[in-house]
């Protein structure tokens, strides 16, 4: 993308300035350190949650196959900003290229909004086998499985094609700086040489809808979930769904609570100090904190981890296959 639309202004336009974090030089030593810690951590531990779903027969079901294909996604989603990071913390220039920028900008909310709908199917395959347990086997196949998967990529990568391109068009002036570590839509449009209100609340509004619809999606089937489960007689299997439900909870809790007040409505992506901490605590942190939040909680995620280390002494006994957490409970009439 050498050019943005037909505008002489836009034409003159290089590329950008990514301000980053700004510190004297002798704290970028400190933050390369600390985020280069943090993407590894998040490649190990995210790969090893993919390399033990892969491996073991045992989790080979719809929950740990989903669970598979999402700590994969997470690895994608960090990978799309925490490299050009590291590099601009190291850089003096500091500059990406329009093609560059404009990449970063159409990958990373691609993979967030395929994030929203994996965690909407994940929800509602737990709804499936908690509310459903005598037709989840035959409604959840293998094949529907991998046909929500994949749709959940694809559509992701669909719904951000028109606000990139309208971003692209827009005559930007100089100077080219944007205060963040990320090219996101609103510093993008605070450079623009013309107001684009149209384009702001396209970018916004699409943000919104699919922020919200898919939040309502996953509380809404929780709320069923919640109902079936205080139905349940067995106190073992309450406390078996709450811890599986729980984690899931717990990760759209931590991503949702964080870009919510930044995307859901018109301005709400301004630059600003402010906005880099929260987009720095989903986009880095969470996917982090995700493989403890799923493995910390869940047996037989611990026992395939620990078996893949090769503590085959820690793994379940042999014989035993994995079963999903909620098969002990009672059919609901």
């Amino acid at each position: 993308m050498e050019t943005l639309g037909k505008n002489n202004d836009s034409e003159s336009v290089s590329g950008f300035v990514l301000l980053g974090f700004p510190c004297r030089r002798e704290i970028r030593p400190l933050l390369f350190s600390f985020f280069s810690a943090s993407y590894a951590l998040t490649l190990l531990g995210n790969g090893a949650i993919v390399c033990a779903v892969r491996r073991d027969r045992r989790l080979h079901t719809p929950m740990y196959l989903l669970l598979g294909s999402f700590s994969f996604l997470e690895i994608c989603y960090v990978t799309s900003t925490v490299p050009n990071m590291l590099a601009n913390i190291l850089s003096e220039t500091k500059a990406i290229s329009l093609a560059g920028c404009f990449l970063q900008f159409y990958c990373f909310f691609s993979l967030g909004t395929t994030e929203t709908f994996h965690l909407s199917v994940m929800a509602f395959d737990r709804f499936l086998a908690i509310c459903r347990p005598l037709r989840y086997p035959s409604i959840m196949t293998p094949q529907l499985c991998t046909l929500l998967v994949v749709t959940c990529w694809v559509g992701g990568f669909l719904c951000f094609v028109l606000p990139v391109y309208l971003v692209a068009r827009l005559p930007f002036c100089s100077p080219r700086v944007i205060d963040h570590f990320l090219c996101d839509p609103g510093p993008l449009l605070a450079l623009s040489c013309t107001p684009a209100p149209g384009v702001e609340l396209t970018c916004a509004g699409l943000s919104s809808l699919l922020l919200l619809s898919t939040l309502v999606f996953i509380l809404g089937s929780y709320a069923l979930v919640l109902r079936a489960v205080l139905r349940v007689p067995s106190a073992a299997g309450r406390r078996k769904a709450f811890s599986t439900c729980g984690s899931h909870l717990a990760v759209v809790a931590l991503f949702y609570g964080s870009v919510m007040g930044t995307y859901v409505s018109p301005g709400a992506g301004s630059p600003g100090g402010g906005q880099k901490v929260v987009t720095l605590f989903y986009s880095v942190l969470t996917p982090l904190c995700n493989p403890l939040i799923y493995s910390l909680r869940n047996q037989e995620m611990k026992a395939a981890l620990w078996k893949g280390l090769g503590a085959r002494g820690a793994g379940p006994r042999r014989g035993r296959g994995c079963r999903d957490p909620t098969s002990s409970w009672e059919p609901q009439k």
